[in-house]
């Protein structure tokens, strides 16, 4: 077989990682760099989206140094970003306009909470198939059109873009060329119809978007143009796969079928059920995405998010010190005191799918005097399963059918305690993919099939390492579940 490379980049909440895939999909070499998160006294969360572009061209430069391939061998790249982290840029210099807002960031609830009319919110949630939240770029893109007065300049002289990290990232790698985002990001915004398939006048009209300002959308495997990384590649690549993470990582997972599931742990989770070529509402509290475009066609999703999973373990190591590396929490938790009912609820800005409370607030509960160090991170580590298994509870009422193999992926796979009560608290067959990099992996996938370096049998090939069963009584299950809930009330 002819050697032949895939890029896949993935810029994420806490920084940015490569992978080079080779012409059976292994992953060959990999890079990573953090970025600096930008927190104010407020607890508002931003991105230098600068320092992040940078970041993007330096990880793969130290990617090639180290992997030392042929340039020429080089077929593609993929993109997967963080969803939802919203950036304005001047189209003419292709310099951003102001911070990017984090997804994680709470800061436009002056948007959302300025919409009360019942009609426009069922609207609202009937059209994007999510319900309205600060958390989406409908708002964001709201409030800095509201408080920066640069974007609002350049929204006045016709120059702003408003998107998502991945159309930000095509257009700086095509030299302004491409301003285009995919089906998967832009069913993240809160301004595109699922129905239509196109960005919703009435909605762009309500939260005050100018329609010029928004990218096209393209279909997942489409054309992004080409790129070759500012000179680090001897001639131009095609940008032939882009998707949201979290989308990237289904399909990396090879959930390409209706019912097929997945979970990725990073900063936050995602939890996704591919629920085939026609849109569902959710009953329960999730949201209704596009998995991807791809083909012609496109796919739809059920989905739950939340806000905290792998912060968890960052805010307990580098805010309460209460461990050195993330390591040791696995055998920090196992040795906890069992009888201990600590609980931790992480709404540290509000709660997400399915309860969607912005005003909650983090609490730990039920704690004694014999509660440490070990409990409370045990009770960090165990909020995390109890969220996916709040979204997994309301996935299953939605489906209609019960869900009986979830499989995971993210850097927190890595840690047993965590997966092992996953399974025992979700009571699902948990199965753990190889590589923590699925999301840099499947859009390189998506690009290395566009481009013919893969053949679609490459998704349905069987990586996964591990695998977790349930091994907890229904009665422990239940008792310590309830407790959870109502730690959840307290919030």
């Amino acid at each position: 077989m002819e050697s032949a490379y895939v890029i896949g980049l993935d810029q994420s909440t806490q920084g940015t990682k490569a992978v080079l895939l080779d012409e059976t999909g292994s992953i060959l070499e990999k890079a990573f760099m953090e970025h600096k998160q930008i927190i104010s006294p407020g607890g508002w969360v931003s991105h230098d989206g600068e320092e992040i572009y940078t970041n993007c061209l330096r990880v793969i430069e130290d990617l090639l140094r180290k992997a030392q391939v042929p340039a020429e061998k080089i077929r593609a790249l993929g993109i997967s970003n963080q969803r939802e982290t919203t950036i304005a840029w001047d189209r003419e210099t292709g310099e951003s306009a102001a911070p990017a807002i984090v997804w994680q960031c709470a800061r436009a609830k002056e948007i959302t909470d300025g919409f009360r009319d019942p009609v426009f919110l069922e609207k609202v949630r009937y059209a994007t198939g999510i319900p309205l939240s600060p958390y989406f770029p409908a708002a964001k893109a709201a409030w800095l059109l509201r408080h920066s007065l640069q974007v609002r300049e350049l929204a006045e002289k016709g120059r702003l873009c408003l998107g998502t990290m991945d159309s930000f990232l095509v257009f700086k790698m095509t030299g302004g060329k491409i301003f285009r985002t995919d089906f998967s990001n832009a069913s993240r915004t809160q301004l595109f119809n699922l129905h239509t398939l196109t960005w919703d006048k009435e909605l762009c009209r309500a939260f005050g978007i100018p329609g010029e300002a928004l990218p096209e959308v393209e279909y997942s495997d489409g054309d992004f143009g080409a790129t070759d990384l500012e000179g680090l590649l001897p001639f131009p690549v095609p940008i032939r796969g882009v998707m949201g993470d979290s989308h990237a990582a289904l399909f990396g997972q090879g959930c390409t079928e209706p019912g097929m599931a997945k979970v990725t742990y990073g900063t936050g989770s995602s939890i996704m059920m591919n629920i085939g070529d026609r849109f569902k509402e959710s009953m329960n509290g999730l949201a209704t995405s596009l998995a991807w475009g791809r083909g012609g066609r496109v796919s739809y999703v059920l989905e739950g998010n939340i806000n905290y999973a792998g912060a968890v373990i960052t805010w307990m190591q580098k805010d309460l010190g209460l461990f050195e590396n993330a390591r040791e929490t696995s055998s920090m938790a196992r040795e906890a005191n069992s009888a201990d009912r600590t609980c931790l609820v992480p709404a540290f800005s509000g709660l997400g799918a399915p309860y969607w409370r912005d005003g909650a607030c983090a609490i730990l509960s039920g704690m004694s005097r014999t509660t440490g160090r070990k409990e409370i991170v045990k009770a960090g580590l165990c909020s995390i399963a109890f969220q996916v298994t709040d979204i997994v509870k309301a996935m299953s009422g939605d489906a209609l059918l019960p869900l009986s193999e979830l499989r995971a992926d993210g850097g927190p796979t890595a840690n047993d305690f965590l997966m092992q009560f996953q399974s025992d608290i979700a009571c699902v067959k948990l199965k753990v993919r190889e590589a923590p990099e699925l999301s840099a992996m499947g859009a390189a996938f998506m690009a290395g099939i566009e481009q013919g370096v893969y053949k679609e049998e490459i998704l349905r090939e069987d990586r996964h390492i591990k695998t977790y069963f349930p091994a907890m009584t229904d009665r422990e299950r239940e008792e310590k579940y309830r407790n959870w809930k109502q730690a959840v009330e307290k919030a």
